[in-house]
């Protein structure tokens, strides 16, 4: 195994971090490389903010489902999904103008629009996190960022044509706070296909799902009332307040996409 499938193979979330510093070489090291990440048509539908304000990281650590280890973290970058760039871009080039002398469609960025703006942003914050990786440098993502979109929308200054994607906290593991153990991940006859989507009949499903209903149910009792992980999970992720603050927000974010939210 090569250098870089071990860096993958044994990469985990890192939320502790030791005093040492990030420096700016790294920081150079790792941006460059995540500006070389695969992107739709070389478009770079994303940018990113680098938050450094010790009150800003702060707010982030409140309004992203009170996490405090966020307002730790050495380095905070905040990926956003953006087609305001191009958008502007293609004012400026007068292209109402031109599509009306063409005889073509001229159209604002729509829903296909969005799902490659974020596509292009979560491949960039991949790569970071490889590039972070090979540096001995630890991350974690933060997908909270997705509530409070109106809050993080004036955080931000975010124009009609920015989504917040994802957030990326980075510093240097703390050795012993980290775990040895890797995360467990399902087995790959469940997740990969040929040619065809398999859906998980339910004796599958309880193939699927053994391992983790042991770790979790190894004395066969309940827990918070759920009599197996499919419940305990359901209660305590999907319909948890903060899958429902989420929801609501994404909804808020492709209404204003959309032209069609004033709040």
């Amino acid at each position: 195994m090569n250098t870089t499938l071990k860096l993958i193979e044994n990469r985990r979330s890192i939320r502790k971090y030791s005093n040492e510093s990030i420096t700016p070489e790294e920081k150079d090291l790792i941006l460059s490389a995540t500006l070389r990440a695969p992107t739709a048509g070389n478009m770079m539908l994303y940018s990113i903010i680098e938050v450094n304000d010790q009150e800003i990281k702060n707010k982030l650590a409140e309004s992203c489902d009170h996490q405090p280890f966020i307002a730790k973290a050495p380095w905070v970058l905040l990926f956003l999904a953006d087609y305001q760039r191009w958008w502007d871009y293609y004012q400026h080039s007068q292209v109402n103008e031109f599509c009306k002398e063409k005889n073509l469609l001229y159209r604002e960025p729509g829903e296909g629009d969005v799902l490659l703006a974020c596509c292009d942003a979560l491949i960039a914050a991949q790569t970071a996190v490889i590039a972070a990786e090979s540096l001995g440098i630890g991350s974690c993502y933060i997908g909270d960022i997705l509530e409070n979109y109106e809050f993080h929308r004036e955080l931000f200054a975010l124009p009609q044509y920015v989504l917040p994607i994802t957030v990326l906290c980075l510093g240097k593991p703390d050795i012993q706070t980290v775990q040895q153990h890797k995360s467990p991940r399902f087995e790959r006859e469940y997740i990969v296909f040929k040619n065809t989507y398999k859906e998980l009949d339910g004796f599958a499903l309880e193939q699927m799902f053994q391992p983790t209903q042991e770790r979790y149910f190894n004395e066969g009792g309940s827990m918070g009332g759920a009599q197996n992980f499919g419940q305990f999970n359901y209660q305590r992720k999907f319909s948890a307040d903060f899958s429902i603050e989420m929801t609501r927000s994404v909804k808020e974010m492709l209404k204003n996409w959309a032209g069609v939210s004033h709040t």
